[in-house]
């Protein structure tokens, strides 16, 4: 039997699995995942974990229970891409015919001295149950500083006031207003919405040292009692260490067809893959949706298209709590309930039906 490896349970191999299990598989093909936790976690709403606003429970989905998908709970150490290899930290390591990397990002730090050391994150589920406690053991008055204006920064600043509203929070933001890449009513309507509910947002922020209990923006000290970053992501380490071809952030450089260029055997999906979008779950999940057509072309003998179809994005939502949100749907500009109800049934549909 043919052994096609998955590295990594996040959206893109998630996606993987639902469009191959159980009737596109080859009858000479398993498939193996390699993760190592024992479930798909829903890394968008890891915010949300860390406010504590939803359980651990809300953020898991189990994985397929299919009789030809094997999953190993382990954790990658390295890839060796010239004997087909996936070694693996205390076991044994794994051999490929076809290998699909996703194994996600980690925290970038930007090399400000102490960022690494004196604060916390949300970008694994591990990571995200430290702050939870972190926070939810913090006294009333407690300063809570949060580093980036992005996405993520946004959602867990509003969902924290709204589950700890007798906390100080602060938003430390490198652009003019929150959400700069965005159109001006999105960043506006959010802005307002932080300011009407009691979150300081520091705008043009520039971090520049983490010591314990204080933050230095433009060197000025400001005390806290935690800082949660959200300043910023880069590939997995396994991914950063290999002797490929990457662009600026490290991502692995890609053939249309979303193979390495000297392996046609080794896909990269998801963050670990240098795209013309931003990383993100729909990004993942319409590249994975490519990978699988381009697998069962080779695995039947059929030429490949010269390129592939853009992957098409249907927009981004976000969420201000549980009652407001906003969002870009086929550009355009949405904000209020109706933003954080489309938002819910999105992850409702995910979690529920499949994608």
């Amino acid at each position: 039997m043919k052994k096609l490896v998955l590295l990594g349970g996040g959206y893109g191999n998630m996606r993987v699995l639902r469009e191959l299990l159980p009737n596109h598989l080859p009858d000479d093909w398993t498939v193996t995942l390699i993760d190592k936790n024992p479930y798909h976690s829903l890394k968008t709403e890891y915010y949300a974990l860390a406010a504590g606003t939803v359980s651990d429970q809300d953020v898991r989905v189990a994985f397929p229970n299919e009789p030809k998908l094997n999953v190993q709970y382990r954790e990658v150490s390295g890839i060796d891409l010239d004997n087909k290899l996936v070694h693996l930290a205390e076991s044994d390591s794994v051999s490929y015919d076809q290998l699909i990397i996703g194994l996600g990002c980690e925290d970038k730090y930007h090399n400000i001295p102490g960022a690494d050391t004196f604060t916390h994150s949300i970008q694994s589920i591990e990571k995200a149950r430290d702050t939870y406690q972190t926070l939810n053991n913090l006294s009333t008055n407690s300063v809570v500083s949060i580093v980036g204006g992005g996405l993520s920064g946004i959602e867990l600043a509003s969902e924290l006031r709204e589950s700890r509203p007798d906390l100080t929070i602060k938003l430390f933001d490198r652009g003019k207003t929150v959400l700069s890449s965005f159109p001006e009513r999105i960043s506006l309507y959010v802005q307002n919405w932080f300011s009407t509910n009691g979150i300081e947002v520091i705008n043009e922020a520039n971090i520049t040292k983490v010591e314990e209990g204080t933050l230095y923006n433009h060197d000025q000290a400001f005390s806290t009692d935690v800082v949660v970053w959200t300043a910023g992501i880069q590939p997995n380490k396994i991914i950063r260490d290999m002797d490929i071809e990457k662009d600026r952030q490290g991502r692995a450089i890609l053939t249309p067809h979303h193979n390495l260029p000297e392996h046609e055997d080794v896909y990269v999906v998801g963050d670990c893959a240098s795209l013309p979008h931003a990383p993100s779950a729909q990004l993942a999940e319409g590249q994975a949706e490519q990978i699988v057509e381009v697998l069962k072309k080779r695995w039947n003998g059929q030429p490949l298209p010269e390129e592939m179809p853009s992957i098409k994005l249907k927009g981004t939502l976000g969420s201000l709590g549980k009652k407001k949100g906003f969002g870009l749907m086929a550009d355009r500009p949405i904000t209020g309930r109706i933003a954080r109800i489309l938002k819910s049934g999105v992850l409702w549909m995910y979690k529920f039906h499949k994608g």
